[in-house]
C-alpha cells in the first residue's frame, strides 16, 4: 500500500505527525519514507509494507494529510504503475527533465582512453546542441586481461571539460559502491562542473548489495541495464532494489539480450520491450544500440544497423539513447568496432529525428481514434 500526501506538505506540521503516528502504531506493518521531487511540487511517499490487508483504506484517506492511498499487487512497488495510480512519472536532475514523454541522447566514449579524445568529443557535442554524454570511466571486463578503465585518475579531465563545454550530465558505469565517494570527491574538488548519472552494467543487474549501495545515496540518478541473460521481470526486480533503498530516480535500459539466435548482431535486439516497461513500471527508458548490435554493418539501403536498430526503439517511444562514438575507432581501448564516428554524429540526430517525429504521429493518431 502507497500512502501520498498532500504535495509540499511540511513534515513537521501536526497534520503529518498525526499520519505518521497512527501508520506507524498499526501492527505487522513496517513504513519506508520517499520525497519524490517533480517540477513543480514535492510528494511525501509512504509505503507500508507487510500484512496492509488488514488497514482499512477510507480511514487512512480521511487523515487528514493524506491525498490519496493506492493499493498495489505486483513486486514493483515503487516504480511500478498502479491501479488508480496518479503518481508523479519522471524526474529532475541538474536542470534535465526525464520522464517517458521527451527523449535525451547520451553519445560518448565507451571507455575513456585520454583526455584529447574526451575534448574532441565533447566539443563535438556541443556544435551539435547536445547536453549529455556517456564517458566510461570504470570498464568490467569479461577478460581479467583486458583494459579496466582509468578509474579515478581520468575523472577530474572528464569533469572539467564536461562543464567547459556546459555538458550537464555524465553517464558513468560504476562496478564498486566506492567508486561513488569518488565520483562525489571528484566533483566537489573541480567545483561541480558537470551532473553524473550512475550506470550499473548489464553484469551487476544483480549484484544486490552494489544496488542497495547505490539506492542508498540521492544525490546521483541511475541508469539500469538490462540483465543480459535474465527475464524482464528479473531486471525489473533489480531496479525495484533501487528504489527500496530510497532513490526512485531510475532510468531502465535495454542493451540485448545474449543469445545463441542474436548473431550477426553482438546482442538480440529487444526494443519492442519500450513500451512494456512504460506501461508496466514509471521508470523512463533508454536503448544502447551499439551493445545490441555491437558492429557498424550497413544493409543494402546503406544505412548501418545500428541506425536501424536506434530508430526501432526511438518510433516504439524511448525516452533516452546510449551510443558510442570515437574520435578513432582502431584505437579505441574498448569496443572500437561498433562505434560510431565523429563525423556521423549530426546525420545520426538528424535520423533520431525522424524516427521521433514518426513516434509523435503515431501518438497524435491514436489519440484521434481513442
Amino acid at each position: 500500500m502507497i500512502v501520498i500526501l498532500h504535495p509540499d506538505l511540511d513534515e513537521n506540521s501536526e497534520a503529518f505527525k498525526q499520519a505518521w503516528d497512527f501508520l506507524t502504531n498499526r501492527p505487522n506493518i513496517q513504513i519506508k519514507k520517499h520525497i519524490v521531487k517533480g517540477q513543480h511540487q514535492k510528494l511525501t511517499e509512504l509505503y507500508l509494507i507487510g500484512d496492509t490487508k488488514q488497514l482499512n483504506q477510507e480511514v487512512i484517506e480521511g487523515l487528514s494529510a493524506v491525498d490519496r492511498v493506492v493499493r498495489i499487487s505486483d513486486a514493483c512497488h515503487i516504480l511500478g504503475r498502479h491501479k488508480d495510480d496518479q503518481r508523479v512519472v519522471g524526474f529532475d536532475y541538474n536542470g534535465i527533465h526525464f520522464d517517458q514523454d521527451n527523449l535525451h541522447i547520451f553519445a560518448g566514449l565507451c571507455a575513456v582512453d585520454n583526455r584529447e579524445h574526451v575534448e574532441i568529443m565533447m566539443r563535438l557535442l556541443k556544435e551539435n546542441g547536445q547536453s549529455c554524454t556517456r564517458m566510461g570511466a570504470y570498464k568490467p571486463r569479461t577478460n581479467p586481461y583486458s583494459f579496466q578503465g582509468h578509474g579515478k585518475a581520468c575523472l577530474p579531465y572528464v569533469f572539467e571539460l564536461a562543464g567547459k563545454y556546459d555538458i550537464k550530465i555524465v553517464a558513468m558505469e560504476i562496478t564498486h559502491e566506492s567508486h561513488i565517494d569518488e565520483i562525489n570527491e571528484c566533483l566537489e574538488q573541480t567545483g561541480n562542473p558537470t551532473g553524473v548519472m550512475l550506470q550499473v552494467g548489464t553484469r551487476n543487474t544483480q549484484n544486490f548489495e552494489l544496488l542497495k549501495a547505490i539506492g542508498r545515496q540521492s544525490e546521483f540518478p541511475v541508469l539500469l541495464k538490462r540483465g543480459f541473460g535474465i527475464t524482464l521481470n528479473e531486471s525489473l526486480n533489480a531496479a525495484e532494489y533501487l528504489a527500496s533503498e530510497g532513490n526512485s530516480n531510475v532510468i531502465f535500459c535495454l542493451r540485448g539480450m545474449k543469445t545463441s539466435f542474436a548473431s550477426p548482431h553482438r546482442n538480440m535486439v529487444d526494443f519492442t520491450h519500450v513500451p512494456v516497461i512504460k506501461r508496466l513500471t514509471r521508470m523512463p527508458v533508454c536503448i544502447d544500440p551499439s551493445h545490441s548490435v555491437g558492429s557498424r554493418e550497413a544493409s543494402p539501403d546503406g544505412i548501418l544497423d545500428v541506425f536501424h536498430a536506434t530508430a526501432q526503439g526511438v518510433i516504439a517511444g524511448a525516452n533516452m539513447i546510449l551510443a558510442d562514438f570515437h574520435p578513432a575507432p582502431s584505437k579505441a581501448l574498448v569496443d572500437g568496432p561498433q562505434a560510431l564516428r565523429i563525423e556521423e554524429l549530426p546525420y545520426f540526430l538528424e535520423d533520431i529525428q525522424i524516427a521521433r517525429e514518426a513516434y509523435e504521429k503515431r501518438c497524435r493518431l491514436v489519440s484521434r481514434t481513442t
